[in-house]
């Protein structure tokens, strides 16, 4: 089988058939009247630069980032005058997690104490979902 002698190098546009020294012609005349394959060809690959970081100035907390005045109710479980409503939040997830107040069978459901009844509008037990809608009472 001096077919499977033949080296083959496959360009994008053409096929090139370079003969070894054992075939003959009537060889390749019959490899070129075979169909051309399926064939990838390799794709070039770029990168792009790395550009520098824009240092854009900080700007002034705004929305619920902002601090805002509060009620007192909510004062007295947080300790400060202004606070913003993400780190309201963050307060009252650490005193729920450091008093125990989740529920054993379902850790979703807060069980209010009488901190937690005054902010929460007298409520025993809240979903925390509800959380961030209940405490938006209290900032002024």
């Amino acid at each position: 089988m001096a077919f499977l002698s033949t080296f083959i190098a496959v360009k994008p546009s053409l096929l090139v058939v370079k003969p070894s020294p054992t075939t003959s012609s009537s060889n390749l005349k019959h490899l070129n009247q075979l169909p051309l394959p399926d064939l990838r060809f390799p794709r070039t690959v770029t990168f792009a630069l790395a550009s520098k970081q824009a240092t854009a100035p900080s700007r002034e907390p705004r929305g619920i980032t902002k601090p805002r005045k509060i009620s007192p109710e909510l004062q007295a479980l947080v300790g400060a005058p202004e606070i913003s409503r993400t780190q309201a939040l963050k307060v009252i997830w650490a005193y729920i997690k450091e008093n125990n107040l989740q529920k054993p069978s379902n850790k979703k459901v807060i069980a209010c104490d009488e901190k937690l009844k005054k902010i929460f509008g007298g409520k025993d037990e809240v979903g925390f979902l509800e959380i961030a809608g209940l405490i938006s009472p209290h900032f002024l």
